[in-house]
């Protein structure tokens, strides 16, 4: 490795990014101070002050090369969104430009909102819409093969003001679980915390695989998942890839990836190999949730940029390959004072905890009532294929809180009171020259989608290519919620201990039905699950009118996080996303199964009756029952692949032809959906008889171990 190969994480980290460091080295200290009072108590920043922050913004991202800018945000696509202006001006009469950027152009931007997907609440000839600066997230330059870019995080809306993106109701959501958790800590005694903040470390899971091969699969192309493929003769049996040594390339493609993320004052911390061969996670160290949210983001599209310079290519699709581990991306959620106390920490003496077992037990009472909600906000085509499926979590909420924590609840709720808690045990290995060290206090449980791990929370239940944004939007409301039912009977009690005690214990006695700890892979635990009355929505289209459910919408109702009539555009999107993501798939399907696949065969047919008539032309009495059973297979599964294509044709077409809605995902999910898993079956059947140089695409064995 040569020495330009090398750096030192220290100085480069951040170095891309216009941090609070260089707002306190460039700013005048009267307008870095009115900054951060914007930020830190959310007033409004005046345009005066703004045209400062914007001039050095600029020279500073000249500095690092940057031409443009661009307001970065996240619509309701996935993935997210930019419009590149110059800094140019008006040219000199001289002839030469200056360049410049007003606070008015930092603070606001006009992107056609008429073009994003809007669920009604924007028709095409109503077009404005409008970006606003998040100054709470930092601005960075983004250096790729266009060059260097100032990328400033905003959120977007409509000209009638609705949330049009992933980041409004994220920062609605915020101020709501800050406004509560501060009303509850304050009954407490709590007077010096001025700010409880979300914060949010995510997990991301990806595949890898060589960018040729990828380039010879269309499905791979059209839909980021493989829609035809049987399984190599080795898999993940082995469970030599989880953790195993990283390939070479991999490798080297990791390096990369963190060197460009920790420039952007990403704090990738960790990675590893994953399950499934080709399989690969990165974790990052938590943040605020919405630098969280953008972070990933990015983490994201630098996981996909990177990978094409190292001809790879990067599957982010919850479910690339089947017969393998599928992706997730685990959030991580806990809450934060400005002055570092964690709502979620219990202590060393969690029985004596009282505010901690308040706030747990508010949690597990939002988890409950809201469990159809939370389940939607993870909801996605690709996450169908994971949850439920005997891998990731179940798609039934849960929650995991360990033998400690669940050994004081069990007391609270049969006595009354606490007494004790487990405490932690020393670890015997058995090895004298092992170090002795103390073990937690309670395992983890890999199958729970809501995991308690020591002092957060672990929703593990996320797809990997989804925002973040929505399950936090979620988490933050029905918390607040929760916090603010127990304020508002708190507030009121003449003898509060013993009101905080009676109200622990009766949340703890409503609610303790959605606490499991036991393996939620289980057939068992469906049917406990159903005894319990806890929601099993299997699928996105099942998951979706949680949305516009009553309770939930009085719950986002009165924080200000959504208004009923923009979760009905949101309810709406999800549908059409359904439809138009399983339309496309059947799409590709008919498409490479018309034009590669069954020609594929016919030629492979061919050639064995070419042969066997010539070796019976040859030698008379000759033995071609091998060649003649293969020849008639390969035909019956040919007659299957053509039935079954016909079938795929006849529901896509019944279902492009009906109205855009639910009765339109439904049928895509009941029928299509069917219709392509069975053209799959005799597909894949052929794919393990045909000749592999016949086969017009690269395998599974090409694909994920061969990178």
């Amino acid at each position: 490795m040569s020495e330009a190969a090398y750096f030192n994480v220290a100085d480069i980290f951040g170095e891309n990014v216009f941090n609070d460091a260089v707002m306190q080295e460039r700013l005048p200290k009267k307008v870095y101070k009115k900054l951060r009072e914007v930020i830190e108590e959310g007033q409004d920043l005046d345009l005066e002050t703004a045209d400062v922050i914007a001039h050095e913004m600029k020279e500073w991202a000249i500095e690092k090369g940057a031409t443009h800018y661009t307001h970065w945000f996240q619509p309701m696509t996935g993935v997210t969104a930019e419009k590149h202006d110059s800094f140019i001006s008006a040219p000199l009469p001289s002839g030469k430009i200056l360049m410049s950027f007003s606070g008015k152009e930092l603070i606001k931007g006009e992107p056609d909102a008429s073009s994003f997907p809007s669920g009604g609440l924007r028709a095409t000839f109503e077009a404005r819409g409008y970006t606003a600066w998040d100054c709470t997230s930092p601005a960075f330059v983004r250096q790729d093969a266009a060059g260097a870019t100032l990328c400033i995080p905003t959120a977007f809306c409509s000209y009638t003001g609705e949330a049009l993106d992933q980041k409004t109701p994220l920062l609605r959501s915020m101020e709501a679980i800050n406004e509560q958790s501060l009303r509850l800590i304050r009954l407490f005694g709590n007077t010096t915390s001025k700010r409880v903040t979300p914060s949010v470390g995510a997990e991301q899971e990806y595949f890898l695989v060589d960018r040729q091969k990828y380039l010879k699969r269309k499905d791979l192309i059209f839909t980021s998942r493989t829609l035809f493929g049987a399984m190599p003769p080795k898999g993940q049996e082995m469970d030599d890839h989880y953790y195993g040594a990283i390939r070479e390339r991999v490798a080297s493609f990791m390096r990369d990836v963190n060197k460009e993320l920790w420039k952007l004052g990403v704090t990738a911390k960790t990675q590893h190999n994953e399950v499934a061969p080709a399989q690969h996670e990165l974790a990052e160290i938590y943040s605020e949730a919405n630098v969280a949210v953008d972070h990933n983001q990015i983490v994201m599209e630098t996981l996909k940029r990177v990978a094409y310079r190292h001809d790879l290519h990067c599957l982010l699709h919850e479910k690339p390959f089947a017969g393998v581990n599928g992706s997730g991306k685990h959030n991580n959620w806990s809450l934060s004072t400005d002055d570092g106390m964690n709502l979620l920490d219990p202590g060393k003496r969690p029985h004596e905890n009282t505010q901690f077992l308040l706030v747990l037990a508010c949690i597990l009472k939002a988890v409950d009532e809201h469990a159809d909600l939370l389940r939607a906000s993870a909801a996605d085509v690709g996450n169908d294929h994971r949850l439920g499926a005997n891998e990731a979590p179940p798609a039934i909420l849960s929650v995991f809180l360990g033998e400690q924590l669940t050994d004081v609840v069990t007391q609270l709720i049969a006595t009354g009171s606490a007494t004790h808690s487990l405490h932690r045990e020393k670890l015997e290995t058995g090895v004298r020259t092992l170090p002795d060290f103390m073990k937690d206090a309670t395992d983890r449980n890999r199958t729970s989608p809501f995991a308690f791990t020591g002092n957060k929370f672990e929703f593990r239940m996320v797809g990997s290519k989804d925002s973040i944004a929505q399950p936090n939007i979620v988490l933050n409301t029905i918390v607040a919620e929760a916090f603010s039912d127990a304020c508002d009977k708190l507030e009121k009690a003449k003898d509060f201990d013993a009101a905080v005690h009676d109200l622990t214990k009766q949340l703890l006695e409503e609610h303790q039905r959605i606490i499991f700890n036991g393996d939620g892979y289980s057939e068992e635990w469906v049917e406990e699950a159903k005894k319990r009355g806890l929601p099993n929505l299997r699928s996105m289209v099942e998951a979706i009118p949680a949305y516009i459910a009553k309770n939930n919408v009085k719950a986002f109702e009165k924080f200000h996080v959504f208004t009923k009539t923009e979760l009905e555009s949101r309810v709406e999107i999800q549908y059409e996303i359904y439809a138009k993501t399983i339309n496309i798939e059947a799409k590709s399907m008919i498409d490479i199964a018309s034009k590669h696949i069954i020609p594929a065969i016919i030629r492979y047919t061919t050639r064995l009756a070419d042969s066997i008539n010539q070796v019976r032309q040859a030698l008379e009495d000759a033995d071609v029952s091998v060649q003649t059973e293969l020849l008639a297979e390969a035909l019956d599964l040919l007659s299957d692949t053509k039935m079954a294509l016909a079938k795929l044709i006849d529901e896509d077409e019944k279902a492009s032809a009906m109205k855009e809605g639910k009765a339109q995902a439904k049928y895509y999910y009941e029928k299509v959906f069917a219709a392509m898993k069975a053209l799959r079956a005799p597909v894949d059947r052929l794919e393990m008889i045909v000749d592999k140089e016949l086969w017009p695409m690269p395998s599974y064995g090409d694909l994920i171990f061969e990178v």
